[in-house]
């Protein structure tokens, strides 16, 4: 990397797995659902949305358009999740992303790649202690984000403990991918947190998981622990 990429401080573009993992990322969970943003990106359309700023470098989560609509719409049905792209929100028991669709991309929303920030890796003890930092701002979870590192799976939230210090990524390491896009726990009997299918159990507290399609770029893996 040259020394004028070290100034870049334009958006880097992360893909998630599918759409799927995107809906569920703007609308599991949310007090109100977040905007998606209709672009063109690599010459492809996708939808894309803000979840972080690393150094002044706006981080962006994406996934390519499958077809058009006015709405990402996300519900569950017999328990399975669901995702499509929809005209009208007349479903009252769905949760909906409006997508705005932007015509030309500004030079400061375009992405640039090129940065030798990286979010510091911090390794959790378990999963409770993965739970427990989560919890954001109005008792709302910030997701969880997981992807593959050599033979493992990399489990965890990226975090600023204030605005000009350190990004880091507290995370777990698993021996293998989890089947289900849900993290269930409990303050209140002390059981371990589990995976599971759907936030529907009551009683319980719920985080979202969010399986991005490779490695993610922007982690420091020289300093993952032994």
């Amino acid at each position: 990397m040259d020394k004028s990429q070290t100034s870049d401080k334009l958006p880097r573009y992360i893909q998630v797995n599918s759409i799927l993992e995107f809906t569920r990322l703007v609308c599991a969970l949310e007090r109100a659902p977040r905007v998606s943003f209709l672009h063109d990106y690599n010459g492809e359309k996708i939808l894309s949305v803000q979840m972080d700023v690393l150094k002044e470098k706006p981080i962006v989560y994406y996934t390519h358009l499958e077809n058009n609509g006015h709405y990402l719409c996300y519900g569950l049905d017999g328990g399975k999740e669901q995702s499509e792209i929809v005209n009208t929100t007349s479903d009252a028991s769905k949760l909906y992303s409006p997508i705005v669709r932007i015509k030309s991309l500004p030079k400061t929303l375009q992405p640039g790649n090129g940065t030798l920030d990286r979010y510091q890796p911090i390794e959790l003890e378990d999963m409770f202690s993965l739970a427990k930092l989560t919890w954001g701002f109005e008792d709302i979870p910030f997701p969880l984000f997981l992807f593959p590192h050599d033979d493992k799976w990399l489990l965890g939230v990226f975090m600023n403990f204030n605005d000009e210090g350190t990004s880091y990524f507290c995370h777990v390491v698993l021996d293998a991918e989890p089947q289900m896009p849900f993290l269930k726990f409990s303050t209140a009997n002390g059981s371990q947190p589990t995976f599971v299918e759907n936030p529907s159990k009551h009683g319980y507290s719920y985080i979202k998981i969010i399986k991005l399609k490779d490695t993610h770029p922007l982690v420091d893996y020289d300093h993952l622990q032994n």
